[in-house]
């Protein structure tokens, strides 16, 4: 469901934000608005955004190999991280920098009825994006908040296309409050301002997702609600004396390493340790289907305070 919803999020906003690139671009050509400008630029940014996006899911299904023995999962981290840094910023440093210029070379707005009519089309399109993008993202959203969902999301790509959308439709009303001003005042000041603005704008929501796929990027666990899960899965079989510890890793957005040293007694023979093991990694993946590559280390667990500091590892290799 998350991989087909942020699919259908990220086409519906690609070809919105072509189609407005494009509107922008014709009408700042005729008006000579900077605020339009800075938003044409804002718009083939976010439209080379979702490229980039529809992309890291593409490479991201390659097979795992020798030289990536655990899969590409985690190239949608990568290629949200350039969308995230690159283009945002790109797309930001420029509207900043046409702002400042134009106010320090101020120009006349021609056709003012141009660029306000192609911002408030621009506004009921990217409604439509951001519709879109909220209503696939409620499938795995659940009772989270949109905060909390945009900052522990491990599918990178609808954060990225919400907060594009929101982002968009506030450049929008900080372009048209520009243009506006500019037209009821005949001062262009305020069409250059609008403009400065929605740099600022970008570059902030730059930084926010930058940190969001950092943290992806250098490994995040399970959650806690996940960890009880396979802890329990763990410790309610028979034989398992108690779970010694475990480490979780994400692969990719859709892909959970579980990495768990468990005892057993001493007793039991290695046949039947090894189909012990096999019945855990039936039960994790029941409970957390994502947990698709599990390491269950047998051990023998020693008792703090009874002279010995360390477990002797018992290494048993059990068939998949």
């Amino acid at each position: 469901m998350s991989t087909e919803g942020s699919k259908k999020a990220i086409i519906a906003a690609m070809l919105a934000n072509l189609g407005i690139a494009v509107a922008k671009f014709i009408a700042w050509g005729i008006s000579g608005s900077s605020s339009l400008l800075g938003e044409a630029v804002h718009s083939l940014a976010d439209t080379g955004n979702q490229i980039l996006l529809l992309r890291g899911g593409s490479v991201s299904k390659k097979q795992a190999d020798a030289a990536h023995p655990f899969g590409h999962g985690r190239e949608r981290y990568v290629y949200a991280f350039v969308v995230s840094i690159i283009l945002f910023s790109v797309g930001g440093v420029f509207s900043l920098y046409e702002g400042i210029d134009k106010l320090q070379h101020p120009h006349e707005l021609h056709n003012a009825w141009l660029p306000i009519t192609v911002l408030v089309v621009s506004m009921v399109l990217e409604a439509f994006s951001l519709r879109t993008a909220v209503r696939e993202s409620n499938h795995s959203r659940g009772k989270q908040s949109w905060v909390s969902f945009v900052r522990h999301a491990k599918a990178p790509e609808l954060p990225v296309v919400l907060l594009e959308d929101v982002a968009a439709l506030t450049g929008l009303a900080l372009a048209f409050i520009g243009v506006i001003l500019t037209v009821v005042t005949g001062n262009s000041m305020f069409d250059a301002l609008g403009t400065v603005a929605i740099g600022v704008l970008l570059v902030l929501v730059a930084i926010v997702l930058g940190v969001e796929t950092k943290s992806l990027l250098v490994g995040e666990g399970a959650s806690s609600v996940d960890v009880e899960k396979i802890r329990d899965a763990i410790n309610a079989e028979a034989n398992v004396e108690s779970l010694i510890h475990m480490k979780t890793l994400y692969l990719g957005p859709d892909e959970l390493l579980v990495a768990a040293k468990v005892a057993f007694p001493t007793r039991m023979k290695l046949g039947d340790v090894a189909a012990a093991i096999n019945g855990l990694e039936a039960r994790v993946r029941e409970a957390v289907p994502i947990a698709r590559v599990i390491y269950i280390e047998p051990d023998v667990y020693v008792a703090p305070g009874d002279g010995n500091t360390s477990t002797e590892a018992i290494v048993i290799r059990a068939a998949d």
